[in-house]
């Protein structure tokens, strides 16, 4: 099993720059891919970024390819996202998951943390 924690997130004005961290307990951490989900108020979460366990590969939704980065540190069980170019659109809570398998789908996730939110001023 394994227990996420993010953090990283705050108010930036657009076209500022975040660096969200999913901090992960748990020896098997380096097992696991890891997905970034996002869900602002009145729509449903989505799919931002995920990275395979050992960072071979690594998914991008649309609208984040080129402004967003994933990276992971498996000596630190640490994952990050990395956010230029922010939008006002972007903001949302910010979710990482765990999960056997690299994906896109929420569902094929088995743990959840408990967000954090970021919000982007026009």
């Amino acid at each position: 099993q394994v227990q996420l924690v993010e953090s990283g997130g705050g108010l930036v004005q657009a076209g500022g720059s975040l660096r969200l961290s999913c901090a992960a307990s748990g020896r098997t951490f380096s097992t696991y891919a890891i997905g970034w989900f996002r869900q602002a108020p009145g729509k449903e979460r989505e799919f931002v970024a995920a990275i395979s366990w050992n960072g071979g590969s690594k998914y991008y939704a649309d609208s984040v390819k080129g402004r967003f980065t994933i990276t992971r540190d498996n000596a630190k069980n640490t994952v990050n996202l990395q956010m230029n170019s922010l939008e006002p659109e972007d903001t949302a809570v910010y979710y990482c998951n765990a999960g056997f398998k690299i994906a896109t789908k929420a569902d094929a996730y088995d743990y959840w943390g408990q967000g954090t939110q970021v919000t982007v001023s026009s």
